[in-house]
């Protein structure tokens, strides 16, 4: 009886153990992703008048646009990130891991504004849909597209580095 005590004792022990390891294994920190110029981008009114420049990161891979600012505390109010897609289609972006509120613009094929979903709550992992196809999307801080008076059908033109 007493060795089937200790032989119970000592798998208990063992299976405790490897739960807490585990549990270490599983830990991810991550670390703030610097800002990297990409780009250059300007935001014009249909009439043609520049409403603001923005330095860019460009998002076109799978890596990339699956990251987006997720882990960022900050962006400068000059700066945004435009993802590029292949194809222009229904798009639905989500803020998990999102530390910051974003506007999102959905831009068309043609390069013109076509949806926004402002004001994006940090970390809600609820789906903001374009409200027709786009193949592009501009992440900015939220609250400046009401603030630079963006509206539908207004363009975006944009200069790699």
């Amino acid at each position: 009886m007493r060795y089937s005590s200790v032989t119970i004792l000592l798998v208990l022990f063992f299976a405790l153990s490897s739960c807490v390891n585990s549990k270490k294994e599983e830990q991810i920190i991550s670390t703030e992703i610097p800002f990297k110029k990409e780009g250059e981008l300007l935001l014009v009114k249909a009439t043609g008048d520049t409403i603001q420049k923005l330095d860019i990161e460009i998002a076109d891979d799978d890596y990339q646009r699956e990251t987006g600012l997720m882990h960022r505390s900050s962006m400068a109010t000059t700066r945004g990130m435009l993802f590029i897609f292949e194809d222009e289609v229904q798009r639905g972006f989500y803020m998990k891991n999102t530390l910051i509120p974003l506007d999102l613009i959905y831009i068309g094929s043609d390069n013109t504004i076509v949806s926004f979903a402002e004001n994006a709550k940090p970390m809600d992992e609820n789906t903001l849909p374009s409200r027709v196809p786009a193949q592009y999307v501009l992440e900015i801080n939220g609250g400046l597209s009401e603030e630079w008076g963006l509206d539908i059908g207004d363009r975006v033109v944009w200069e790699e580095h």
